[in-house]
């Protein structure tokens, strides 16, 4: 008897001290703040999914529901996605979208750039006029992409007397490119074409693509670069992508980069950082645009004049673009495909997009600590060049 009788002692013990410690912990649930409150979902974790009002965004959602894995696994047929999902065309699709001119609210009202964006913004695949299959056969340690109009001709020389000299640099091999696209007539371009293949021939550093070189469309001059960069040219360690209206300190960016650990230099990205940024709604202002096209903030982004970033990550970033839809300002989209990645790029101190003081600019040391300096013309390129390579120079 005294078996049975010591288990239901036992067992009524356990339930009084459970009691105890429920009733204790919903006695003292209002005690001490938020820190012990009980929090309740005031409403469903998951969301019904709706489209976007901003057409870019609606885009976004479009490809995050085709690139998840989580439906793939489940075998979710197109017929089953919401329906505002489900009227997709290729994104390499190269026909003008007319579906835009109803499905961006205020299409008709917009400045041209932008209709011609939205039409377009699908396409990602132009053709190639003028390749350089065989400049990367040595695989360079550093290329250096330049974006460039046709009609720049004094820039492009400027630079390659310069600051992109290819050859090498500190015993590291380094390349040089220009990306262009076409100087089209309905811009009011003359037309430079026989000058541009007499450059090309002589120089073999040109590369250019078949479509309309607008500020727009940088975002696409991106894209196919990254394209030729994997293709003709995966063995590159490091890219410096900028504009050609910047000064580059070739010699002290190959110091830097010689310096890297081997896990900092895996998915380096450096530059001018701008954080805490949106787009602009003042129709006046170059960088324009309406919330009927993306709506929300920036992610942290490198500015376009010039940013650094290595070989690996390149592939990453070739492979993400096509998860993340064309915008019309690129370095902000670089921006977007890094996010995508989980990554953000990294503020460099040498790099000034945004010039150095004015009592500075004519003194050579300035520039022998700094990377990048936005903007200078040809002419100060090749001034400041010589001042770095004076054996006379002394900034110590």
């Amino acid at each position: 008897m005294q078996g049975p009788r010591r288990k239901v002692k036992v067992m009524l013990m356990m339930t009084m001290v459970f009691i105890f410690i429920i009733v204790e912990v919903s006695r003292n649930a209002g005690k001490g703040g938020d820190k012990n409150k009980l929090l309740i979902p005031s409403k469903r974790f998951w969301a019904k999914d709706s489209p976007s009002n901003a057409y870019w965004n609606r885009q976004q959602q479009q490809l995050n529901y085709i690139n998840n894995h989580n439906l793939k696994n489940l075998n979710i047929t197109t017929e089953e996605l919401p329906y505002w999902l489900n009227n997709t065309v290729s994104m390499d699709s190269c026909e003008p979208d007319f579906r835009v001119t109803t499905q961006v609210k205020d299409y008709n009202s917009l400045p041209q750039r932008f209709k011609d964006f939205l039409l377009y913004m699908r396409c990602r695949s132009y053709p190639i006029v003028v390749d350089q299959p065989h400049t990367c056969k040595d695989q360079p340690f550093l290329l250096l992409a330049i974006k460039s109009l046709v009609p720049h001709f004094d820039r492009r020389q400027a630079i390659r007397e310069s600051w992109g000299k290819a050859g090498r640099v500190a015993n590291k091999t380094v390349v040089t490119v220009f990306l262009l696209g076409n100087a089209a007539t309905e811009d009011h371009f003359p037309d430079l074409s026989k000058m541009l293949y007499h450059e090309s021939s002589m120089h073999g550093d040109i590369l250019q693509w078949d479509y309309r070189d607008t500020f727009f469309n940088l975002t696409i001059k991106d894209v196919l670069f990254l394209e030729w960069l994997i293709t003709r040219c995966p063995g590159a360690s490091y890219i410096f992508k900028g504009d050609d209206d910047v000064f580059v300190n070739t010699i002290r960016i190959v110091e830097f980069l010689s310096n890297l650990s081997d896990a900092k230099a895996k998915e380096l990205f450096v530059g001018d950082v701008i954080t805490n940024a949106g787009p602009h709604r003042d129709k006046k202002v170059k960088y324009f645009i309406p919330e009927s096209v993306f709506v929300g903030t920036y992610p942290a982004y490198a500015g376009g004049g010039g940013y650094l970033f290595s070989g690996q990550l390149a592939k990453r970033l070739h492979e993400v673009s096509r998860k993340v839809p064309l915008y019309p300002i690129d370095d902000v989209y670089t921006g977007m495909c890094l996010m995508k990645l989980g990554l953000a790029p990294e503020k460099h101190k040498g790099f000034r997009t945004f010039d150095i003081e004015e009592k500075y600019r004519d003194n050579a040391c300035a520039y022998n600590s700094l990377m990048l300096v936005h903007p200078r013309s040809p002419q100060y390129m090749i001034q400041i060049w010589s001042w770095l390579n004076d054996p006379a120079l002394n900034c110590q």
